[in-house]
């Protein structure tokens, strides 16, 4: 039976049956390919693409061009699949038209089902605009990577009572916004029970403990897959390709050296009356 990609309405149910929601962040075709064809129910293109897979040390660097040109590879590979795209940093906090035309080319050029915006209740009238303007919207609270210059690093959320308060707050004002789910990334795990217990809408946890109707975990940390995997107490690797690539890639170096790779039934052959016009005559074999 093929796979079909989760709607909006079908979201809501999940949380409503205590189903929980898996999500994988992916950037590319074979990642969503292969996230799809293990039965991941959402993939989110998130702009962590800029720490993961382009070097940068943040997510502020990220364009708008490279969230839809990432999204259009994941949308060809995951092609039965809710696809839900980041908007990055500076693309929503301007005008409402502005925070549209960015929107609008996520959905249109990258095929995204949805988008997502870091923030809280200050994002809450851009969330408004896009979802009047047909946009659905994952809102996301807690640590927010385009902020970190702001927030002063990579800190767990909602340690304290007025934190903890703040986020609820953010939270509620998102879903009267019209968000269809919030993401609460590094939030402490008795806030994250609190705002999914007191939400009609799914909470998508990473690094926020068990309660949230839902995980998000990046496609290169819980497979093992990157060139400098750097340990997190929220993450659980479930493979270890990185180890596996590595050692594929010592192992053609090593055969190149010696000469063992390739051998000549790797290689292409012309037939022998064919060389005749290019050696004057037929060499011996």
């Amino acid at each position: 039976m093929e796979k079909k990609a989760l709607t909006l309405t079908r979201f809501k149910k999940m949380k409503q049956d205590r189903v929980p929601i898996t999500v994988v962040t992916a950037y590319d075709y074979p990642s969503a390919r292969l996230a799809e064809e293990a039965g991941v129910d959402a993939i989110l293109v998130g702009d962590s693409l800029g720490n993961v897979v382009l070097g940068y040390e943040s997510t502020v660097p990220v364009t708008i061009d490279d969230m839809v040109y990432h999204t259009r590879a994941v949308t060809r590979g995951a092609t039965n699949t809710f696809i839900v795209t980041d908007m990055p940093f500076a693309t929503y906090h301007g005008s409402l038209d502005v925070t549209l035309k960015h929107a609008a080319r996520i959905m249109q050029e990258g095929l995204a089902n949805a988008v997502k915006m870091e923030g809280g209740a200050e994002i809450a009238e851009a969330v408004q605009g896009l979802v009047r303007a047909g946009i659905p919207v994952m809102a996301h609270v807690g640590l927010t990577p385009q902020s970190i210059n702001q927030i002063g690093g990579y800190r767990v959320q909602g340690k304290s009572s007025k934190q903890a308060q703040k986020l609820l707050e953010d939270a509620k004002a998102l879903e009267q916004a019209g968000a269809f789910s919030i993401v609460l990334e590094l939030v402490t795990d008795e806030i994250a029970e609190l705002i999914t217990d007191k939400l009609a809408i799914p909470t998508i946890g990473i690094g926020a403990g068990p309660a949230t109707d839902g995980q998000v975990l990046v496609f290169h940390d819980l497979l093992g897959y990157a060139a400098d995997i750097v340990p997190k107490k929220f993450v659980k690797t479930y493979a270890n390709v990185g180890d596996i690539i590595r050692s594929g890639i010592s192992e053609y170096i090593r055969e190149v050296k010696e000469r063992s790779f390739p051998t000549k039934e790797h290689a292409f052959h012309i037939e022998q009356e064919e060389l005749q016009p290019l050696y004057g005559s037929v060499p011996s074999k």
